[in-house]
């Protein structure tokens, strides 16, 4: 094998590597985004309890 061609593998060796890790790297950022949004809408809609508030009147009982 000639020299050109043993650099030309090394070179597509490497691309691939990078490639896969980019590849890796970017479906973990998207599952990392999926969940913190999930997260951020459960914080969103979060209504604290006021059970033990007096003056406190329901939505469901008006």
């Amino acid at each position: 094998m000639s020299k050109a061609k043993k650099i030309a593998k090394i070179v597509a060796i490497v691309a691939a590597v990078i490639a896969a890790v980019v590849f890796i790297y970017k479906a973990v950022t998207k599952l990392i985004e999926k969940k913190n949004a999930k997260d951020a809408d459960n914080r969103e809609n979060y209504v604290s309890c006021a059970c033990f508030d007096g003056d406190f009147i329901s939505e469901t009982v008006a």
